[in-house]
């Protein structure tokens, strides 16, 4: 049952996919709200077939945030990637600089609103990484970066990238964290049944050393990742 649950998700997700991506693309230049719903009901689609085809819930533990404030997010699979629309309203993620060469792909996104990460030119895109996620947040739209900087096994902890002590020094938002354990169920060919849990963690107000606002990340992210 298993194999034949994952066959169904595989060819109804990703077909429906292709009708949600063609969607966008049709609606992309008429501006961003119309294009923001199409992405909202592809993650709603997602979660639909992640239920009832894999088995797979979402639990959410804590209070979610209002307004322009950064979700620091344990990152394990794609489930979490593809839900941020699905779990926040209109979430601003921090993806690879890479993706917004994919043709179509990265039009879309751009119109979307997101913020590239170019990890190898320092300070000046850090620097243009902060204007961009200011007028987002004035927006009144949540940003959302997984620190780590890219899927991480369950069970690991490794330490987070510096791009998220420069965004919470130079923005001066409080931070969320957010622990996630979606790798055991989600992170393997064959997806298995169970709860997704996504536990919001207190803010952490701007303001504190560096050190002591990595510790807190650290140890909130992973709350739900032991062996």
């Amino acid at each position: 049952m298993t194999v034949a649950r994952n066959i169904a998700f595989y060819v109804l997700f990703y077909f429906g996919s292709v009708f949600h991506v063609v969607g966008a693309i049709v609606v992309a230049p008429l501006g961003p709200r119309p294009l923001r719903r199409v992405v909202r009901a592809w993650s709603g689609y997602h979660r639909f077939c992640a239920r009832w085809l894999l088995g797979i819930r979402v639990k959410v533990i804590g209070t979610l945030p209002a307004g322009g404030a950064l979700l620091a997010m344990k990152h394990e699979s794609f489930f979490e990637a593809i839900d941020l629309p699905a779990l926040l309203r209109d979430p601003v993620p921090f993806p690879k600089a890479e993706l917004m060469e994919i043709p179509l792909w990265g039009k879309a996104a751009r119109r979307y609103g997101v913020i590239p990460v170019q990890r190898d030119e320092g300070a000046s895109a850090l620097r243009a990484m902060v204007v961009a996620a200011r007028a987002f947040a004035a927006q009144g739209r949540p940003l959302v970066i997984f620190p780590e900087g890219t899927r991480v096994p369950h069970g690991r902890q490794p330490p987070l990238k510096s791009g998220l002590a420069g965004l919470y020094k130079l923005l001066r938002l409080p931070v969320v964290p957010v622990a996630v354990d979606s790798g055991p169920l989600y992170q393997q060919r064959w997806k298995r049944r169970g709860t997704v849990t996504m536990r919001i963690g207190e803010p952490i107000p701007p303001g504190l050393p560096r050190e002591e606002f990595q510790a807190r990340v650290h140890e909130a992210i992973n709350a739900l990742n032991a062996d």
